[in-house]
């Protein structure tokens, strides 16, 4: 089922810079499972679950346009604390403040390519807004196993000038 998105669903927001800590996965998107279970190992070691340290992915390129292994995708938790040479290969970087588009997105990953193809395709270019130099991101609302996939909320966030 694809999502239905309208225009009026879209929020215009002014973002804080959020700290993260950041697995950069880099490759075929096939093995971002490999990525995502080193990921969640760093985050279970810190105490730093989803209900406390929000969720975010921010998707360094289209892979649409991009060969499978220059895919970039950084898999980020919030922190409060400095983030500390690991074995997980996890630093620290920070996910810039500033004017965002927002759009919610429910339902599986399977359609979310189609929410922010929504944004940059239809919404933006009616919007009159122009982009700023940072890749769209996503953040985490609810997610799979506290929620069913198909009800997993994820806010969409498109960077603006």
């Amino acid at each position: 089922m694809q999502p239905d998105h309208r225009p009026e669903n879209v929020r215009i927001v002014e973002c804080s810079p959020v700290r993260v800590g950041v697995l950069e996965h880099k490759g075929d998107p096939i093995r971002i499972g490999d990525s995502i279970r080193r990921f969640i190992e760093w985050r279970k070691q810190h105490r730093l679950h989803p209900r406390v340290s929000a969720t975010f992915n921010v998707f360094w390129n289209d892979p649409e346009q991009t060969p499978p292994e220059e895919i970039r995708v950084d898999l980020c938790a919030e922190i409060k604390e400095p983030v500390a040479p690991n074995e997980h290969s996890v630093v620290e970087k920070v996910i810039p403040g500033g004017r965002c588009a927002v759009l919610r997105h429910v339902g599986t990953d399977d359609t979310l390519g189609a929410t922010i193809i929504y944004l940059y395709r239809e919404w933006l270019p009616a919007s009159g807004e122009e982009l700023r130099d940072y890749p769209v991101y996503v953040q985490r609302v609810s997610m799979f196993p506290d929620v069913p996939e198909h009800e997993a909320a994820t806010d969409v966030f498109l960077p603006l000038k």
